[in-house]
């Protein structure tokens, strides 16, 4: 057998590699309400799974207190597996085409989305009036229509926190290649409705990955100063920087959203939308395996803006409308570059906890969304994150197999001392450690990473947490200890 690395191990090697996995699964049904874009059905969520999973490095939970390598949410669970207060929606009774451009309120630290307040046929297309989703102010919960919740992520790759907000103190995390949007096993194929849904991922704030107070993890947010400008107050560093959204599928078009498109746009020349002088000739080509912009609403569009939804220099040509905006979408097509090229998807900040509000809709903007795609019934959509930019196929790696063997047993950790230790206000706290083992690595007590929030001036209960992972990715359960200190 030759010593060069199999193309099965590579792909092996590439997925034992990710830092976060999440798979999840929705199930798509048609009703008879429309929505927009062109007049697509209203598509209902009757369950949706979330799978988080976590290698090296990285710590992953729901509600800030319990961390592990793995985290599972679902429609059922959504409240009792997030913390207490939480403003999670699992998208009501259906998801409702929305649109927005990632841009973030810092005074509510929420996404603005957009959703139709009307739509009406043109001679070459079809009037949208726009109105911002009404999530941000007076306590308003996320609406209905699209689904959003927290995911809380643990990086300690490093000791340094740095408390101010820069990203060249970040580091890159790439979006896996295996990462996908498709239409369910059980679903109807061929419909397109997989190519308009969207995942945003909107980073809230951060604070030190030392941090255990639960208040504290789950209460971050943009954290604004007095100009209302994110900052950093107190603990929290804000971030509510632009969403990274990510558009699957970017290429694909099926023929019957190119029909639908094709037989409905026009070529538009005038300002007024319900003349039907303003319109005349052909729009611009859409083909399969050709990606295009989503021309993405920006901002409240009224009738007296005159907006059609095929508003945009590559469908009717039509460039004076401003409040819809060439998004620039992380894409499938950036995912699948390697080396060098690979682009960064999101950056995150060493030794810190980061709140991360992730959105998952139907862009009512996008051209594959048209109105007989909600028949495809079900959708499974599946993410993952890597810090890996380059692997053994981008190197032309030919030497010993870098995977060998299957070591998928975790590690143990066995506190040294009691778990429940009394001290008083005022001493020194001298905490007794703990051991880990591990049947392949043996020995691994000096990788265990150790979390206190333990302070002896303040009478209260307190916690030492220690995680630990092996060589191979698979890591013990949390262990702690609790101190009282009175």
């Amino acid at each position: 057998m030759s010593s060069k690395y199999n193309g099965r191990a590579k792909r092996t090697k590439r997925i034992q590699k990710l830092v976060a996995i999440c798979a999840l699964t929705a199930v798509v049904i048609s009703v008879s309400t429309y929505a927009w874009f062109i007049g697509m059905r209203t598509v209902s969520v009757s369950s949706f799974d979330v799978e988080v999973a976590a290698t090296d490095s990285l710590l992953l939970s729901l509600d800030g207190a319990k961390w592990a390598t793995t985290v599972s949410i679902t429609k059922e669970t959504a409240s009792s597996a997030s913390y207490t207060g939480n403003t999670n929606s699992w998208g009501g009774s259906g998801l409702l085409p929305m649109s927005t451009i990632g841009d973030m309120d810092t005074s509510a630290s929420r996404m603005k989305i957009f959703e139709k307040a009307s739509i009406a046929t043109t001679k070459g297309g079809y009037r949208l009036m726009a109105s911002r989703v009404h999530n941000y102010e007076n306590g308003n919960p996320e609406q209905n229509g699209y689904v959003a919740f927290d995911l809380f992520v643990k990086n300690f790759s490093g000791t340094q926190y740095i408390q101010d907000l820069s990203i060249l103190d970040e580091e890159d995390i790439y979006l896996t290649v295996d990462s996908a949007v498709t239409v369910a096993s059980s679903g109807v194929a061929n419909t397109g409705i997989e190519n308009s849904v969207r995942v945003a991922f909107a980073q809230i704030g951060r604070v030190a990955g030392t941090t255990t107070d639960v208040d504290t993890i789950t209460g971050i947010d943009c954290a604004k100063d007095a100009e209302g400008n994110p900052s950093v107050i107190g603990e929290v560093t804000g971030i509510c920087r632009t969403a990274q959204i990510w558009e699957p599928n970017d290429k694909a078009h099926v023929a019957n959203a190119i029909s639908w498109y094709d037989t409905s746009c026009l070529a538009r020349t005038g300002a007024d939308v319900t003349s039907a002088a303003s319109y005349g000739g052909a729009c611009g080509t859409v083909a399969n395996n050709t990606a295009y912009p989503t021309y993405a609403v920006s901002t409240d569009i009224a009738s007296t803006d005159n907006v059609d939804v095929y508003d945009g220099a590559e469908y009717n040509t039509y460039e004076s409308t401003t409040k819809l905006v060439a998004y620039d979408y992380f894409t499938d097509s950036e995912k699948i570059l390697t080396g060098t090229n690979r682009p960064t998807f999101i950056k995150l900040a060493p030794n810190s906890i980061t709140k991360v509000r992730i959105y998952i809709y139907i862009e009512g903007q996008d051209v594959d969304n048209y109105d007989f795609a909600s028949i495809g019934k079900k959708i499974a959509v599946k993410f993952g994150f890597t810090k890996e930019r380059y692997t053994e196929e981008d190197i032309e790696y030919d030497g010993p197999d870098t995977n060998p063997g299957t070591d998928t047993v975790a590690p143990v950790i066995t506190l040294t001392g009691d778990a429940s230790v009394t001290v008083a206000v005022g001493s020194t706290y001298n905490d007794a450690g703990a051991t880990a083992t591990d049947v392949v690595d043996g020995d691994i007590t000096d990788k265990i990473i150790t979390n206190s929030d333990v302070d002896t001036s303040i009478a209260g209960t307190y916690t030492v947490t220690y995680t630990v992972s092996d060589w191979a990715g698979n890591y013990a359960e949390t262990v702690s200890r609790t101190v009282i200190v009175e």
